[in-house]
């Protein structure tokens, strides 16, 4: 295996999988804008994974992808949380990293829908999203579906990457409701930082330029 992508949208369960890999001895990016970042670890989730999965697959074959699957009523609300907050600095004037803002107004249509926030577009968004996804990954043995909730999660991706384990193990339930934690706030030898420095500065990949 090349590299491990997690490409379930935001709001899935990406920290619970990530915070999970990390502790079984992985180098993990939650969100990776630079090059450097992407030779330095060895699993990406979040942005720009969930948009970019096609481009990061030409760059990095003989990977593996994951899809994250979750209650779309239950996401829904999530996501409209975490979009509130975020809205302001997406647009382009906003202050996030210019990869963060493509990769959420693409998929989100943040930016030429009347109604972003409504239910029905959210719907609309995740389904699109899965579909898309499903489509690519048709009849692929590098691929896999999951759900944080489901039982023996962890054991099963384990068995996807072709990990031993005896144990039923579950994901860490994290980021539950509103008690959000953080990537920021985990502390971790594995962890590897979005914009890590290069010979190339913080340069990303031309395909997004």
């Amino acid at each position: 295996m090349n590299k491990l992508f997690i490409i379930g949208l935001p709001r899935t369960g990406t920290t619970s999988v990530s915070m999970a890999l990390l502790e079984q001895g992985f180098k993990v990016a939650h969100t990776a804008f630079t090059k450097r970042t992407f030779e330095l670890a060895e699993v990406f989730s979040d942005t720009p994974c969930f948009c970019d999965y096609p481009q990061l697959d030409a760059l990095f074959p003989n990977s593996k992808f994951v899809y994250l699957n979750r209650n779309i009523d239950l996401w829904i609300a999530s996501i409209r949380m975490l979009l509130t907050k975020m809205q302001k600095n997406l647009r382009p004037e906003g202050h996030f990293n210019p990869i963060m803002k493509r990769c959420f107004n693409t998929t989100f249509e943040l930016l030429t829908t009347d109604h972003p926030l409504h239910s029905d577009h959210l719907r609309h968004c995740y389904q699109q999203h899965q579909r898309q996804v499903y489509a690519y990954f048709s009849a692929r043995d590098d691929f896999l579906a999951t759900d944080v909730s489901s039982p023996k999660g962890l054991t099963n991706l384990l068995d996807f990457l072709g990990i031993s384990n005896n144990d039923n193990l579950d994901f860490p339930h994290l980021n539950a409701g509103r008690m959000v934690t953080t990537w920021k706030d985990i502390k971790h030898p594995n962890k590897i930082n979005s914009n890590a420095v290069g010979t190339e500065r913080r340069k990303f990949f031309d395909y997004a330029q």
